[in-house]
């Protein structure tokens, strides 16, 4: 095999020519039919048009509201925390490190599990039963937020 034998991999299709007469199959109107606003050379239509009928997006009512400044926490439970070692500083870069979680932004500490070590905590936010376990467990929690 050297490089005179080699073809590509799956199918390649050809370009289509149009306008090249009526034998090629895409001659005088090039696939576009007879007139009309689709046979016409310039801008194509956008999506959501419909001829001028009102467009469906006018059409449905406007419902709800997004609130530009809610903040979005990345939820954090206690049973998350286990696989860190007992006197661990435990820090947003950290829970990114290991993967628990993926995102950039504010940390919330949530109590669902349990602990049974102590270690310090450095979160944006903490539930008060998550602060109440890991403070029974000897450990503290440092809000930053």
């Amino acid at each position: 095999m050297d490089l005179s034998n080699l073809k590509p991999s799956g199918k390649r299709r050809k370009r289509k020519r149009v306008g090249r007469g009526e034998s090629s199959g895409l001659g005088k109107t090039c696939g576009k039919g007879h007139k009309g606003q689709k046979s016409r050379s310039g801008p194509d239509l956008s999506p959501g048009f419909e001829g001028g009928q009102m467009p469906l997006q006018r059409r449905l009512p406007k419902k709800g509201f997004s609130n530009p400044f809610k903040v979005c926490y990345q939820v954090v439970n206690i049973k998350d925390l286990a696989c860190f070692d007992a006197g661990a500083t435990i820090t947003a870069e950290l829970l990114r490190e290991k993967g628990i979680i993926k995102r950039r932004g504010p940390v919330k500490l949530l109590s669902n599990g349990d602990v049974s070590v102590a270690f310090t905590v450095m979160v944006d936010r903490a539930s008060s039963a998550a602060r109440s376990k890991i403070e029974a467990a000897g450990g503290t929690v440092q809000e930053q937020l």
